[in-house]
């Protein structure tokens, strides 16, 4: 049976004592880690989120009714202990925070008893995530993850820290809000009041802080939550929270100092990492160019090299074709790689079809000088060798090629750069290496809409000298924005806005929104646009990946309480989940089966007066 408190008080947590609390009388309580009986003596290791210390009984010092309570201890029971601390007789645990002492029991009140667990409560679970999420209240009481959630709490408490001292506001903005689809999918919320309308939920606080901007906050930050109904991979969760800042009478580097100083002072507090200032930075096409991603990892090398003016008369075709389509042929190198199995080739050669290559040319460099080539029969020797030299390729080095329209070719080897690094160990998972990238592409032409869209959103300005192309060519238009990548994880994002109604209104129209349906959509800003806003300039950072890369984690679901799973359901409360008939009645809502089996039904009924 459970005991009660009864004016018991916990005086430490398990991890907050030390050899120098050696003689004090103290109270722990947590849980059950393990229970060791060794006969007339028994030791507990008790758990809470600071850490373990070892509890040991001796019937003795205890007397006969605590002894009895050590003995009937399991995995996971709740306890309380009064005891007297004391430094270890035997060997120190070099392995714990508290290994130099343990706690000898006087009293002890089991507060709570526990069935056995359906997997142990471990760091580094093996346990299939499935049945973790299924039991994630259990799953959080893993020493890892409370250290992830409490490092959390702390990146999180001094966001705010700093962000006051600089001036900023903390200002929450609506979740119920007006659904403005230009880009994921909004979460739609349908009302009971207004029938056959529906809010939607917040991909990010963007109109509002625009509109703070325009009532004269000056400097706005909220940790605000952001729903995006999108297919989820390690590092995306349907609902996620956002370090949002907007920022008045700024340009772009207004807004990457306060940024840079940010992150330096979070990541200094937190994990005592210094972050050298200022960080680099590249801009968008150099990225591309080089890494073939807008978002590289740059802890390593085996960079792209373009080839095209090397191979433009080459006498294969696959490389030909590419440059008269207006595309471009590039290769990486994989250093000492030379002599890679066929199979493993032929396992990059399905990679990069996954990320729309038609195939993958390959150029094995012998020891010896000799070529092992998908194409080298197609190529003199004399092109071969400067193929190579434009590659900087030496004699037991794979080069990789890509020859499509740049997008695809950029693409592929961005991708296979990354595998490359990963299987020939060149990421450095101790390092933590910042970018800034910069002057985006404002848009980019959409095949599936038949029309350009924004890179980032409709508000971003574009640069000062590339405002003359907006009619003529939009798809030169480079913007204002700027991303924070760090490890090859896009951490946030922002822009200068747009807050000339000229400039906004054209914006609108090379997206393909007549004026009345830019007004529909977004006129509650267009509006206030209209009654004095000063130039403000913005970013979001994505809290839950910061925290999974400062924690080293594989996904934010390890940083993140009570995540959902790929498929964005809750294992542990079966959400999404039916609703009663009811509920929907009042919301007006019914769904699509149920329309059909009425339609069926009154079908039937005609069916059945006639035949009367």
């Amino acid at each position: 049976m459970a005991e009660a408190m009864k004016g018991l008080k916990r005086t430490h947590r398990c991890g907050e004592l030390s050899a120098v609390n050696a003689g004090e009388t103290v109270t722990v309580m947590g849980w059950v880690q393990k229970q060791r009986n060794k006969g007339g003596i028994i030791f507990v290791d008790l758990r809470d989120r600071s850490g373990l210390l070892q509890i040991i009984y001796e019937e003795s010092d205890c007397g006969t009714e605590n002894f009895a309570k050590a003995e009937k201890m399991r995995s996971e029971f709740v306890v309380a202990v009064v005891g007297t601390v004391e430094k270890r007789a035997g060997a120190v645990n070099e392995n714990l925070a508290t290994g130099e002492i343990e706690i000898r029991a006087k009293e002890t009140r089991i507060l709570s008893e526990a069935e056995t667990p359906p997997f142990p409560i471990e760091a580094q679970s093996k346990t299939k995530e499935e049945l973790r999420l299924k039991y994630r209240y259990l799953d959080l009481r893993r020493p890892d993850l409370q250290r992830n959630l409490m490092l959390r709490s702390a990146v999180t408490a001094n966001i705010r820290k700093f962000l006051t001292q600089e001036g900023f506001l903390e200002i929450e903005t609506p979740i119920l809000g007006k659904s403005t689809p230009e880009g994921a999918r909004d979460y739609l919320v349908p009302s009971r009041v207004h029938p056959g309308t529906f809010y939607g939920l917040p991909q990010s606080p963007q109109l509002f802080k625009q509109l703070l901007m325009c009532s004269g906050y000056d400097r706005y930050f909220q940790i605000a939550k952001c729903f995006r109904d999108e297919d989820l991979r390690a590092d995306r969760q349907p609902e996620f929270t956002q370090v949002d800042l907007e920022l008045s009478f700024v340009d772009v580097e207004d807004v990457i100092d306060v940024n840079e100083r940010l992150l330096q002072f979070v990541c200094r507090e937190a994990i005592g990492l210094d972050i050298t200032l200022p960080l680099p930075r590249i801009k968008w096409i150099d990225a591309m160019n080089r890494y073939g991603s807008d978002k590289p990892d740059t802890r390593f090398g085996m960079e792209l090299t373009d080839v095209s003016e090397t191979v433009k008369e080459c006498g294969f075709s696959v490389f030909t074709t590419a440059l008269e389509n207006g595309g471009s042929v590039r290769g990486i190198n994989a250093k000492g790689q030379g002599n890679m199995p066929r199979k493993k080739i032929d396992a990059l050669v399905d990679m990069a079809k996954g990320y729309g290559a038609k195939g993958l040319a390959y150029l094995c460099i012998g020891e010896d000088g000799s070529y092992k080539s998908s194409f080298a029969k197609f190529m003199t020797e004399e092109k071969l060798k400067a193929l190579t030299e434009a590659m900087n390729g030496e004699n037991g080095d794979l080069l990789l090629f890509a020859a499509d329209k740049n997008s695809i070719v950029w693409s592929v080897l961005g991708a296979l750069r990354l595998e490359m690094g990963r299987q020939m160990g060149l990421i450095d998972e101790d390092q933590f290496h910042f970018l800034w990238v910069t002057e985006f592409p404002l848009l980019e032409w959409s095949e599936e809409e038949n029309r350009f869209v924004a890179v980032h959103h409709p508000f971003t300005m574009p640069m000062d000298e590339d405002l003359q192309y907006l009619d003529s060519d939009p798809g030169r238009v480079r913007a204002k924005a700027y991303d924070i990548v760090l490890n090859g994880v896009e951490l946030g994002g922002g822009s200068v806005r747009i807050f000339q109604n000229d400039i906004q209104e054209k914006m609108f129209e090379v997206l393909g929104f007549e004026k009345e349906d830019a007004y529909n959509r977004f006129g509650f800003l267009l509006n206030a646009f209209k009654y004095g806003v000063p130039p403000h300039a913005g970013l979001a950072y994505g809290l839950d990946r910061l925290v999974m890369l400062l924690v080293h984690a594989e996904s934010i679901r390890d940083v993140m309480a009570f995540p959902k799973m790929k498929d964005a359901s809750c294992l542990l409360t079966n959400a999404p989940d039916v609703v009663d008939e009811t509920q929907l009645t009042e919301l007006g809502i019914a769904l699509a089966d149920s329309v059909e089996n009425m339609e069926k039904d009154l079908d039937e009924g005609a069916g059945a007066e006639s035949k009367n």
